[in-house]
């Protein structure tokens, strides 16, 4: 029978032996997540999924090395790897979607003269600082290494998460500044707004996704800031269920939103369009996003 033992001395890396069936669980739910979202990203060529496959595949070893730990609570290695796996998941799932949100801004017409800054600017700058969160959580991971050094560690991670969360919060206000811009372009009855209406792009079930799924994946890096503030023998720490509702649970949840959510062809339509209409430099500036979310078709 499994049992928690100590890692150094009387130091103990875990405060619960690991549970398999847990594991178990959301390696095959993952699993399925990071075939489905795979598919898609090679049959339409959409590659802003990528980062969303390679956090899905973080989520699964993170989960296979908890597994492991189930009978090795005293190494180190199972330990360190589901830590940091499922803590750098979450800002390469969180990658696409600001990707997204630039990808709907180019699409729609009029859609960048709505949008809080430059798409451009718009999308670099939260991938940026999603770039950012992710060093300094796998940073603070990897001080934990050290028994010594895990204090500093947690709040090094710590910092990672506040981080999330306040780009999350910005994400969220920069979404819905532009549902406003847009909502009022649409309905003014202007030739721009006939447009916009004839775009064929389900633009509000679009941001609806995007505000959905970053207030899943807000919930849990508030929950994952919780765990850490709360300390080694904190509640969070002391309770397995904990991890499995507020983190693997919300993360699952937000790659379902987005998946039953967006179709590559949501917007295929609208960037065929812009290309077409005028011909113009900036137009055609879009054709690459076309050309990636639009199937491969065979002569």
């Amino acid at each position: 029978m499994s049992q928690i033992l100590p890692y150094k001395d009387d130091y103990y890396l875990w405060n619960y032996v690991p549970s398999i069936p847990g594991a178990v669980v959301f390696i095959v739910l993952f699993g399925i997540a990071m075939v489905a979202t795979g598919w898609r990203l090679f049959r339409y060529r959409a590659w802003f999924h990528i980062p969303l496959v390679i956090g899905c595949e973080a989520e699964v070893i993170g989960y296979v090395a908890y597994i492991i730990a189930h009978n090795n609570t005293n190494k180190l290695s199972p330990y360190l790897m589901q830590s940091v796996c499922l803590l750098v998941a979450p800002p390469l799932i969180s990658a696409t979607l600001y990707m997204m949100l630039g990808r709907l801004t180019r699409a729609l017409p009029s859609g960048e003269e709505c949008s809080l800054v430059r798409t451009k600017w718009l999308t670099k700058g939260f991938i940026l600082l999603d770039v950012e969160a992710f060093l300094i959580v796998a940073a603070g991971g990897g001080m934990m290494i050290s028994p010594k050094r895990k204090a500093m560690g947690q709040i090094v991670i710590i910092s990672g998460l506040i981080m999330q969360i306040v780009c999350f919060v910005a994400f969220v206000a920069a979404c819905g500044i532009f549902h406003v811009r847009y909502a009022r372009l649409t309905g003014n009855g202007s030739d721009r707004a006939r447009r916009a209406n004839d775009a064929g792009i389900p633009w509000r079930k679009l941001l609806y996704m995007l505000y959905a799924t970053s207030f899943l994946i807000s919930v849990r890096s508030i929950y994952r800031s919780a765990e850490f503030i709360q300390g080694h023998q904190g509640y969070n720490l002391t309770h397995q269920w904990t991890l499995f509702v507020f983190d693997a649970t919300l993360m699952f949840l937000s790659v379902v939103v987005f998946y039953v959510m967006y179709h590559p062809k949501d917007m295929s339509k609208g960037y065929q369009d812009v290309c077409v209409e005028g011909g113009t430099v900036n137009s055609m500036e879009m054709a690459p996003t076309t050309i990636e979310e639009v199937p491969l078709r065979h002569k």
